[in-house]
C-alpha cells in the first residue's frame, strides 16, 4: 500500500514539473522578448526557457541524431547541429524531426546549413528515456544518440564550454526539418500523470481494503476456533 501511494505522490510531482515547464515555456514564446546572451551559458538556468537571437555560424562538427523519436506515428530522428557564436560559445541547434525509411537509413546532413542569424527558444535537453550510453559515431561522422546528455556530448565533440540547453529556431523551410515549439514530444503531458497518479491511488486504496477485510475475517475465526465446544 505505501508502495502504491508513492508512486501516485510521484505522478503528481512529475505533473507538477511538466506545468511548470509548459508555463515557463509559454512565458516565453508569448513575449518573444530576446534575453541577454549570457544566459546561454549560464547552467544555474539549465532548467530554463528562454527567447534569444544569436548571431554566428554553424561549426564544421558531425551533426547529432537523437534516435526513437516519434511524430505522427512514424518512427525518426531529431537532428541537432553544433552553431558557434561570435564570442566562440558552442550552443546545440535542434534543426528538427525527419522519417527515418523501413531500412533505418540516417539522413545526410549538410555542414554547410548557410545561417549566420538564429532566433528561438532555448529550452533543456528533451527528457532521458533509456539512456544507452555515449553516441555512437557513425561511418560519416555523425553521432547517433539515445538521449541528448550534454555532459557526453562535450566529449564526444570535443566542445568542453558546449552550452548546457538547446536552441530551437522558429520553423523556416529553408533550414533544417519539421519542428515546432512543443516542449513534451515523446512523453506525457500532466494529464496522463494525473491519470496514473489516480490509478495508483486506486491500487493503494484497494490494497488496504483487502487487508482490512482480511484481518477482520482472521479476527473472525480466530474467535470461532476459541469458543468452547459444547
Amino acid at each position: 500500500m505505501a508502495l502504491f501511494a508513492r508512486l501516485g505522490f510521484w505522478q503528481l510531482e512529475r505533473a507538477d514539473e511538466k506545468r511548470d515547464m509548459l508555463a515557463k515555456a509559454t512565458s516565453a514564446l508569448s513575449s518573444r522578448t530576446p534575453k541577454p546572451l549570457p544566459v546561454i551559458a549560464d547552467r544555474a538556468r539549465a532548467g530554463d526557457y528562454d527567447w534569444i537571437e544569436v548571431e554566428g555560424r554553424f561549426a564544421d562538427k558531425p551533426a547529432v541524431l537523437l534516435d526513437n523519436q516519434q511524430q505522427g506515428g512514424k518512427v525518426g530522428v531529431r537532428v541537432y547541429r553544433v552553431f558557434v557564436l561570435k564570442d566562440g560559445l558552442p550552443v546545440l541547434v535542434d534543426l528538427g524531426w525527419t522519417a527515418l525509411p523501413p531500412d533505418r537509413t540516417l539522413p545526410r546532413v549538410d555542414r554547410d546549413v548557410g545561417r549566420g542569424r538564429l532566433e528561438g527558444l532555448l529550452l533543456p535537453p528533451p527528457g532521458q528515456g533509456l539512456d544507452m550510453g555515449a553516441p555512437a559515431k557513425q561511418s560519416d561522422g555523425t553521432l547517433l544518440a539515445t538521449a541528448i546528455d550534454v555532459p557526453s556530448l562535450r566529449v564526444a565533440l570535443a566542445l568542453p564550454a558546449l552550452a548546457p540547453r538547446v536552441l530551437r529556431p522558429e520553423h523556416d523551410p529553408g533550414l533544417g526539418y519539421a519542428r515546432d515549439f512543443d516542449i513534451l514530444p515523446n512523453t506525457l503531458p500532466p494529464e496522463r500523470h494525473l491519470g496514473y497518479a489516480v490509478q495508483w491511488f486506486g491500487l493503494a486504496i484497494t490494497t488496504l481494503i483487502t487487508a482490512l477485510l482480511l484481518s477482520w475475517r482472521r479476527r473472525r475465526a480466530t474467535q470461532r476456533d476459541q469458543r468452547p465446544s459444547p
